[in-house]
């Protein structure tokens, strides 16, 4: 077991500290920056920081890596609206992303979820995997307040605002999946061979009952564990290829998710 997460706990030494990078390009019309680094995976999602003096600065944007060219080692940051620490009473800054501003990247990878199908399964992995867990139980909590009872993409980036975790560790089929909680892209896959014999809806907590809402996504209450997750995953991972001989190599009744991929198009 030790041995088969040690790809996962190489994640978290190799994530463990913020990445920064001085902003080198700037691109308005497509919300985008350009960064210089030696190496980053795509997904890896943080902010911008614009520095308004020496000794004061504001986060401006949510920052995600959406692609790196590894013979330049230069990196190009999709740029969104920054969703976290928002307080309508308080006043807004007009400032704007410009040439020397910083890209700060896996903030909160020191910070994790684990979605688990059950209680044994959850705490093998969490005693083998060093990182500051957020228990599940606070996750419960924030999709009965949003009355998603079956978690949706938006609903783990809510997490990652109320809590400030950046990675989410999912356990499918005796793999743990590695993502980021925010982009939703999977850093590392590593296998652990668990044994699964019960299964607790969305996943496993102490949470007895989370609110649902009358209608919209997630608002039906989840009655299947594996599938939902890989969807998840497949929706928001379509060109990753490893995900997609796991699935093909896998249950046949997963199959039809793919023709979600992008492989080769």
């Amino acid at each position: 077991m030790k041995y088969l997460l040690l790809l996962t706990i190489l994640v978290l030494e190799v994530f463990g500290a913020v990445i920064k990078s001085p902003v080198i390009a700037v691109d308005n019309e497509n919300e985008t920056v350009k960064i210089k680094i030696d190496k980053i995976d795509v997904g890896v999602s943080g902010f911008v920081m614009h520095h308004i003096s020496p000794q004061h600065s504001a986060i401006l944007k949510n920052a995600v890596v959406q692609s790196f060219d590894a013979k330049t080692q230069i990196a190009t940051i999709k740029m969104s609206e920054f969703t976290a620490l928002q307080n309508n009473a308080l006043p807004h800054g007009k400032w704007k992303v410009q040439l020397g501003d910083t890209v700060e990247l896996a903030f909160g990878y020191s910070r994790s979820l684990l979605i688990a199908p059950n209680e044994t399964i959850y705490y093998k992995i969490a005693q083998s995997v060093k990182t500051q867990w957020i228990h599940p139980d606070l996750f419960a909590t924030v999709l009965s307040f949003r009355g998603h009872p079956t978690p949706i993409k938006e609903d783990f980036a809510a997490m990652a605002d109320a809590s400030s975790v950046g990675l989410l560790f999912i356990y499918l089929n005796q793999k743990v999946y590695t993502l980021d909680i925010k982009s939703f892209k999977i850093l590392s896959i590593s296998d652990a061979k668990l044994k699964q014999a019960k299964v607790k809806l969305p996943f496993y907590t102490r949470v007895n009952n989370i609110d649902a809402a009358w209608w919209g996504a997630g608002s039906s209450r989840l009655d299947s564990y594996e599938p939902h997750y890989y969807e998840l995953m497949v929706a928001n991972n379509k060109t990753n290829k490893q995900l997609y001989e796991i699935i093909k190599n896998g249950n046949p009744k997963l199959h039809y998710l793919l023709a979600e991929f992008e492989i080769g198009k």
